[in-house]
């Protein structure tokens, strides 16, 4: 269960970042770890920096995917954005938070949908 669980998050990540990418998001980094948790993805729109969670869910499941981003890991999201921030010396520098939610139909295609600026800093 926990390796199907892993895989479908790697193929949700990976279809997310060509998601973005063909949005005209560059990939800046993946899985940024910070002892509080892990930023999925890091993005640039023009000179903003954009912070990128992806969510995953089967089709079927009463949630959509991008309501897995609670109040608690909008918070935490935050915190790790500022040690992001402040480890790439990157101050005054304008940044948002991202949502990409990846439904994973029976047949195993994938649905992608960016929601951008899901939250800001100051809801958490």
């Amino acid at each position: 269960m926990a390796d199907e669980r892993h895989a479908r998050g790697r193929s949700a990540e990976e279809a997310a970042v060509r998601h973005l990418e063909r949005a005209g998001l560059p990939v800046v980094a993946r899985n940024v770890r910070f002892a509080e948790g892990e930023i999925d993805v890091v993005c640039r729109d023009g000179e903003t920096v954009v912070f990128v969670e992806v969510k995953a869910r089967r089709a079927g499941w009463d949630d959509a995917p991008a309501a897995a981003v609670s109040w608690r890991k909008r918070r935490r999201l935050v915190r790790l954005a500022q040690h992001y921030l402040k480890w790439r010396r990157l101050h005054e520098v304008r940044c948002r938070f991202d949502v990409v939610a990846v439904t994973v139909a029976g047949d195993g295609t994938l649905a992608v949908r960016h929601i951008p600026h899901a939250f800001d800093a100051s809801e958490a």
